[in-house]
């Protein structure tokens, strides 16, 4: 009895291990590769899959996501005999999981001894200068030639990126003081710009303002002309129309001859010949009035008269 229930127990053991063997749960976004007695046989799919046990293996599981895979620094020599150093990263991704099993032995040492060797050969054809300024160049050639290659081996490189490209040191010491020079060389520039375009503003302005005080000047003369015009106008129309006779005008140019003699400069007094008619017409206008009065002056000759003047 005790050997009978050794067997059962064996065999329900033997048919525990079977029915694990012949279910097989594949996780989303992977695939096992199944081999029968060393063969391909197919390929298993994300889900609930059924094998012959102890017949069928599984001989690998691949992930089918994208993948990250970050390469060390890979000493390059340019076009100028300058060895920098070039890190790299590649995306990429298992399209064909037969083709990555049975193609290649380890696709991911090849991806990178295949990316060493395409690197050296593009950056073996560019100075320093360019190698610095064509990434992009640089990773559209890089993955053109890593797509090609690895396509037969079930991958796909989705993108290549340059990490860092580090320069010898004396280099990097030498592009810090051109640099350096070339930003002291900009800001000199702008500088001078800065100088030359307040000088400008300052000419413009002082332009500007010398033309609107010369316009003032103008204006205001031109409105003072006008308002003496005018004094004069309304003076002489306020003449006419008093009808001022030879008595009024003759007293009128009395009394602007004290204003002809002011002033301490006045060395030289000419007399002119119309006041000798001025003093005749106030004369006769006051002998009009008094009859007794001798007149103010007997005829004056149109003559120069000078007249000392005291210091």
């Amino acid at each position: 009895m005790s050997a009978v229930i050794i067997v059962l127990i064996i065999l329900v053991v033997l048919v525990f291990i079977a029915l694990i063997k012949t279910i097989q749960v594949i996780p989303q976004a992977s695939a096992a590769i199944v081999e029968r007695f060393g063969r391909y046989t197919r390929t298993l799919n994300a889900g609930l899959n059924i094998v012959v046990p102890f017949i069928d293996t599984i001989r690998n599981r691949i992930d089918l996501r994208e993948q990250v895979v970050p390469f060390p620094p890979q000493p390059v020599i340019t076009q100028d005999n300058l060895v920098v150093n070039i890190d790299t990263v590649i995306y990429y991704q298992v399209t064909d999981a037969r083709a990555a099993t049975y193609e290649v032995a380890s696709y991911i040492q090849a991806i990178e001894q295949l990316t060493v060797t395409t690197l050296r050969n593009i950056i073996g054809g560019m100075d320093l200068e360019r190698t610095l300024t064509s990434r992009e160049d640089i990773n559209a050639a890089l993955r053109g030639v890593l797509d090609e290659a690895t396509g037969k081996w079930g991958i796909r490189v989705n993108r290549v990126e340059l990490k860092a490209i580090e320069p010898p040191t004396s280099i990097q010491d030498s592009m810090e003081k051109q640099m350096r020079a070339d930003r002291d060389k900009r800001a000199a520039i702008l500088q001078a710009e800065g100088v030359r375009q307040s000088e400008i503003l300052r000419a413009e302005g002082e332009k500007q303002s010398a033309i609107l005080r010369a316009e003032g000047e103008s204006r205001a003369a031109a409105l003072k002309a006008e308002g003496e015009a005018q004094a004069v106008r309304t003076v002489f129309e306020a003449i006419h129309a008093g009808d001022p006779d030879q008595k009024l005008l003759s007293y009128q140019y009395l009394q602007m001859l004290p204003k002809i003699a002011e002033g301490d400069a006045n060395k030289l007094w000419i007399v002119p010949s119309e006041i000798g008619d001025a003093l005749k017409g106030l004369s006769g206008a006051l002998g009009n009035m008094n009859p007794g009065t001798p007149p103010l002056t007997k005829d004056v000759p149109a003559a120069r008269r000078e007249e000392p003047t005291v210091d």
